[in-house]
């Protein structure tokens, strides 16, 4: 497996916080699979950083 870099914006990070997290939200205990995988995708992704004011 080879390793890749995505170039995102904060504003990209934080939809795709939010996007995993809704898919997490619609897979019930039968996927404990995804479940992992998506919540280890989750933990690698950044904090967003706060726009400032």
């Amino acid at each position: 497996m080879s390793n890749q870099v995505l170039e995102v914006t904060d504003e990209e990070v934080t939809l795709l916080r939010h996007a995993l997290r809704h898919y997490l939200s619609e897979f019930g205990h039968n996927e404990a699979d995804i479940l992992r995988s998506t919540k280890k995708l989750l933990a690698k992704l950044p904090q967003p950083t706060p726009k400032a004011g």
